[in-house]
Formats: C-alpha cells, sequence, structure tokens
C-alpha cells in the first residue's frame, strides 16, 4: 500500500481504511473483491502482483481492499501491503484440505510481522458451496490468536436471494 492512497483520502475528509485480502493462490480472493465490488460473482485470473477496489461505506467512510497474489512467488512481497493496514482477512480455500497445512504456515508467517501488532483478522473460510468443503471446525487449525471467523461461497448460478428470503 502506499502512502499516497492514504493521503488521496484525507483529501476529502473522508475515512479510508486499508483491508488486505490474503491467502493462498486459488482460495477466491479475487472472486470474492469482485463480487463485492459489482454484486456479481465473476470468472477471474491469477493474481499477479494485486487488484485494488475501494467499497463507499457511506459518504463519510470508505474502505480500500487490496487483494495480494498467493502464490509462494508473491508470498515475500506481502509485506509491502501491509502498511497503514487496518484489518486483515486471510481467506482460506475450505474445499481443498490438501493446502490447510501451507495456509496455516503461511498465516503464521504474516502474523509474525510486527506491522500487524493489533490489526483485527479475519480467517475466512471460502467456498463452502462447494462438495467436501471443511467445516469451520476443520478450518479453525489456524487459531493462532483471538480470531473472527466466517463463511462464504461463492455462487457460480446467479439466484434472486431476496426473493429466496436467504441473505449472505
Amino acid at each position: 500500500m502506499t502512502k499516497l492512497t492514504v493521503q488521496y483520502c484525507n483529501l476529502f475528509v473522508h475515512t479510508c481504511v486499508q483491508v488486505i485480502l490474503m491467502g493462498l493462490d486459488s482460495a477466491g480472493k479475487s472472486t470474492l473483491l469482485a463480487r463485492l465490488l459489482t454484486g456479481q460473482v465473476m470468472e477471474t485470473s491469477p493474481t499477479v502482483g494485486f487488484n485494488v477496489g475501494t467499497l463507499d461505506l457511506d459518504k463519510k467512510t470508505s474502505l480500500t481492499v487490496w487483494d495480494v497474489g498467493g502464490q509462494k512467488s508473491m508470498r515475500p512481497n506481502w509485506r509491502y501491503y501491509m502498511d497503514d493496514c487496518k484489518a486483515l482477512v486471510f481467506v482460506v480455500d475450505s474445499s481443498d484440505p490438501g493446502r490447510l497445512p501451507e495456509a496455516q504456515k503461511a498465516l503464521k508467517k504474516v502474523l509474525s510481522d510486527e506491522k500487524l501488532r493489533g490489526v483485527p483478522v479475519m480467517v475466512l473460510a471460502n467456498k463452502k458451496d462447494l462438495p467436501n468443503s471443511m467445516t469451520i471446525r476443520e478450518v479453525r487449525g489456524t487459531r493462532t490468536r483471538t480470531w473472527t471467523w466466517t463463511q462464504r461461497h461463492q455462487r457460480k448460478e446467479a439466484r434472486n436471494e431476496e426473493q429466496q428470503g436467504r441473505r449472505e
């Protein structure tokens, strides 16, 4: 993240909160960001570098969300995105139990960085709609400090959930 982003937000007497989406490659970070920005599930390609988007929460508050590539070659660069970070969302592919140990190791390394001291962390179990996805209890093995847990799935088929009376 850059200090320029923070300065830009401050020009408009606007609170701009920096949030980082991290996780292994193919965890669903880019799809999640695209859905937050557009309200739709979109096909995405592997992130090389980062994607960034701004979500306006109200007239005076916005979230700048940084989706950082999760390939092994990209992970050493994660630390450069932690400046001015106010929240971290670590996305785990709950349908891929074979990569959970790798995700745990990556998360532990991220949390060892002093820049994240005091920063709220949410571990998001993604892809819960896929067969054989792990439960929150199964994913919870990543617990090394106080967590907020949530689960998420990116439905490929379009549905009018309001008509069905369901909300995500």
